[in-house]
């Protein structure tokens, strides 16, 4: 292939791109601005473990390396909900044990994917590379090296893959027809850490993704390999109890006696990682149009960053290559078509999985504490038990990939508002009559 490329930004998004791209004969320089991460270690308190589920493992699939990848992967087969008095409630994710999402390190699945990247020949890695500057119409892009040096890079496409504070996407925004918004929620985020019992065994149900909802709070657990949980606790950023107010030890002992009780015997290191470890941000960027001719394409969180409330965001960016390597294919290599044809058609789904992201969080915070809500999960198993082409919303987003995220969005949330309003009157799920239930939801 003739024509140059350089991705910036060798996250998970920009290192899988490289791999398809080597993998069609292009050759691919990738630029970094942190160090190499399989040299140094990797940053505390920041990671969010992922879930990888089907749209992410399609996507490995093709870039031939899933199988390498769910070897260090947990299966999550539901939700273990913790209540404030200690009960637990296990709500499945899908149909059965098949239907499963996986808990994976964000450093290790980046480490695999950059050590594939490295194997192509024609893939070329720079480290301490921060990009100062994007030449829209000459295809330019400046770099500063971690010894002060000026580097200047040329190529015919450049794809920015560097995340939600994208400097490609910043170049952007002096384009008359370019559109953005940035929308943070009231709350952010701490990592916290359930380390294994001395045996280095797991102190909680390995196969769940562990939540405890409460409202205005919520904590959320997924498990490593090691025996630990990461930890992550989702709280204001301002007013009565919020990350502004909970700064001594006795503040944040009292709170989570009072809070999640039970989560003190399990959390030996609970002040200190709240005291030391960083309050990370949540915020959704959508913008548009994502290309400027053929020269430059924002992809993942550059275009379309959302929170991780539905366990998406990394899938979502997965599934961005598979989307435009299609596009190329069926543009048969014209990239000027092919950037265009990519906005078009991917936005929509990426508006859409940002809307459910937000949508969920509310929904684990407050609504699977709700008796309804629990008997709502109850009744969808039984119809998906019952009815091989009836898929929850969650299932239609996490489990099968061939339905759009944007049509996942549409028929999911009718699916639950005649569901939820129905469960509302009646305590008992068994009373209803699952056969007028398929009949009713087949007409929304």
């Amino acid at each position: 292939m003739s024509s140059s490329i350089n991705i910036i930004g060798a996250g998970l998004t920009g290192s899988l791109l490289a791999i398809y791209l080597a993998k069609r004969g292009y050759t691919v320089e990738v630029y970094e601005k942190r160090g190499d991460m399989r040299q140094t270690v990797v940053e505390a308190g920041r990671s969010i473990n992922l879930a990888l589920s089907s749209r992410g493992i399609g996507a490995l699939e093709q870039a031939g390396i899933a199988e390498e990848v769910l070897q260090y992967a947990i299966p999550m087969q539901g939700r273990m909900l913790h209540a404030i008095q200690g009960a637990l409630t296990y709500v499945p994710y899908g149909k059965d044990a098949s239907e499963h999402i996986n808990s994976i390190s964000r450093s290790g699945l980046n480490i695999a994917l950059l050590n594939l990247a490295e194997s192509f020949a024609n893939v070329h890695l720079h480290f301490s590379h921060t990009l100062t500057k994007a030449d829209l119409a000459e295809g330019k892009s400046y770099f500063q090296t971690a010894q002060g040096e000026t580097v200047e890079a040329e190529a015919a496409h450049t794809f920015g893959t560097d995340g939600a504070g994208s400097v490609i996407r910043q170049a952007m925004e002096i384009l008359p027809e370019f559109q953005q918004s940035t929308e943070f929620l009231a709350h952010g985020y701490k990592e916290l850490t359930i380390p294994a019992n001395a045996l280095g065994a797991f102190q909680m149900e390995r196969n769940a993704l562990h939540i405890w909802p409460r409202g205005t709070y919520m904590l959320i657990g997924l498990p490593n390999l090691d025996g630990s949980f990461t930890c992550t606790l989702f709280f204001p950023m301002h007013g009565e109890n919020s990350f502004d107010t909970l700064k001594t030890p006795e503040q944040v002992s009292t709170f989570f006696k009072q809070v999640f009780p039970d989560t003190l015997a399990l959390m030996p290191n609970l002040v200190h990682d709240f005291q030391h470890n960083p309050v990370g941000l949540l915020g959704t960027v959508r913008c548009f149009p994502w290309h400027y001719g053929d020269k430059f394409l924002l992809l993942g969180d550059a275009a379309h960053a959302i929170v991780p409330f539905y366990g998406q965001g990394m899938n979502a960016s997965f599934e961005d290559c598979v989307a435009l390597m299609a596009n190329l294919e069926e543009a048969e290599g014209d990239w000027g078509k092919t950037f265009e044809a990519f906005d078009k058609a991917r936005k929509p789904d990426t508006d859409a999985i940002a809307s459910l992201a937000v949508e969920n969080f509310y929904e684990m915070r407050d609504g699977t504490a709700h008796p309804a809500f629990l008997r709502m999960r109850q009744l969808e198993s039984l119809l998906e038990a019952q009815y091989p082409d009836y898929h929850s919303k969650y299932s239609m987003v996490t489990f099968h990939p061939e339905i759009p995220y944007s049509i996942a969005q549409q028929r999911g949330n009718a699916q639950n508002a005649y569901l939820l309003a129905l469960c509302e009157k009646h305590e008992d799920v068994l009373e209803i009559n699952t056969t007028d239930v398929y009949q009713a939801l087949k007409k929304l």
